[in-house]
Order: structure tokens, then sequence, then C-alpha cells
């Protein structure tokens, strides 16, 4: 499939950007209205998301450029090559959460109310943006027999992208049900997102083939191990809290 979806004025639109657009532009509407039902003014959020939204695709950069700097060390100028590729989820979630709590704090609002708002609009843009994989042919998995394995470069590999945007779409399912139905203390949506997308993270990074690597681990197993530890932590304590 071309990565190509058309050409303006002699520069090339790239399905993959069409994607993340489109994820963004539906998180934001679903965000917006879900702060609106907890209190959150609407002008409040989307200030915050003018921050957020461009830090994080900075924050997806870098942390991609960090875990491969044996080969942009030589190749400097190639880092402000966006269009080149090269953007990892994990350092958009960090770069959005720094930028949440410290929003949160210069405007004094519940950093809590603030992030269960944006976590289902999160887990479901990440769930159209890794159809832009498939399309760019990348981050797929290893070789298997399985008959939904899809072939590349001949060879019938697992599609990983598929698996992943499977679960992060069942993921807002459950947080849009769950936020309805069951969450009684502020962070748990939020929460329960960071621990539901590392988990499976986790396991579909294992059969990824161009895992990012800090010597011989794989740098998304572990920060979403961590995600995981701290997420869990972090929600006993809050519901324990409510308690008191």
């Amino acid at each position: 499939m071309n990565p190509v979806a058309f050409k303006l004025f002699g520069i090339e639109v790239r399905w993959y950007g069409i994607l993340i657009s489109i994820g963004v532009v539906i998180g934001t509407i679903l965000a917006l209205r879900e702060s609106e039902r907890v209190g959150i003014e609407e002008d409040t959020l989307i200030d915050l998301l003018l921050y957020a939204i461009p830090i994080s695709l900075l924050g997806a950069r870098i942390y991609y450029v960090i875990f491969t700097w044996d080969y942009y060390k030589n190749n400097l100028i190639e880092i402000f090559h966006f269009r080149g590729g090269g953007l990892a989820i994990h350092g958009a979630i960090i770069a959005a959460i720094l930028v949440a709590v410290i929003f949160s704090r210069k405007r004094k609002v519940d950093f809590w109310k603030i992030a269960d708002s944006c976590a289902p609009s999160l887990i479901l843009g990440q769930a159209i943006g890794r159809w832009g994989n498939y399309i760019n042919q990348e981050a797929y998995g290893s070789p298997t027999n399985l008959p939904w394995g899809i072939v590349i470069d001949g060879v019938k590999v697992h599609p990983t992208f598929l698996y992943e945007s499977i679960w992060n779409f069942l993921v807002f399912l459950f947080l849009l049900w769950y936020r309805k139905h069951k969450s009684k203390v502020s962070g748990e949506i939020f929460l329960l997102y960071l621990i539901l997308y590392s988990a499976i993270r986790f396991f579909i990074e294992g059969l990824r083939t161009d895992s990012l690597m800090l010597g011989p681990i794989r740098v998304a197993q572990l920060v979403s191990i961590i995600a995981i530890v701290s997420s869990i932590y972090y929600l006993n304590r809050r519901r324990k809290e409510n308690i008191l």
C-alpha cells in the first residue's frame, strides 16, 4: 500500500499523518464532552490540548532519538526530519503527562479529573494510529504460520499493529463502561488505561522485530512494567484515600 495519500502543492501527505490527525480530532471531541460532564471548563481543556498535543509529538520524537542515538549522533540533521519516521508512543504519553501535571498546578485544576477525561481519547487515538503502521509496513512481528499473518517482503509475519489496535479499541469501550457504571475515585480511569495498555504492550513487544533497545532489554517492555507497577500503586493509594 502506498503510504502517500496525495500531494498538496508538491508536498506528500501521508496516511500515517492523516490517521494521527483523525485520532486527535475524535479524541479532542470526546475529551471535551467528558470534561463538561465532570465540571472542567471547556476552555481549560482546550488550553491544555494546545500545549499537550505538539509537545507530545515532540516527546515521541525525542524518545525515539534517544534510544536510536547510535544512528542520529552521526546524522544530526535527521533528528529534525519528522517526516522520515521515528515516533514512539511512550515518549508521547510521558510528555503528555508532564504537560498535564504542570498545567494543572499552574491553573489549579484537578490533574486526575483531567487525566480521566482524556484517557479514553488517548487509547482510541492509539487504536486508530496503529493502522498507520500497517500502511507504512512497519511495527510488525516475527514470522508466523497463523492464518491471520500478513506478508511483508515475502515473509508471513505477526500483524502486531492489528493486535494492539484491537486491544486498544476494547480498552476504549471498557473505559467508557467503567466510567459510567463503576468509577468512584478520580484517577481510576487514567490509571486503568495505563495498566491495560501497558499489559498488552509488554506481550506484543516481545513479538516485534523493531524494538528500541537498552542493551539486551526491550525499552517498551521495561517502561510497561514500570507503568503497571506505579499505576497499581497509585490506584490503591487513591482508593484508600477516598475511603479515609
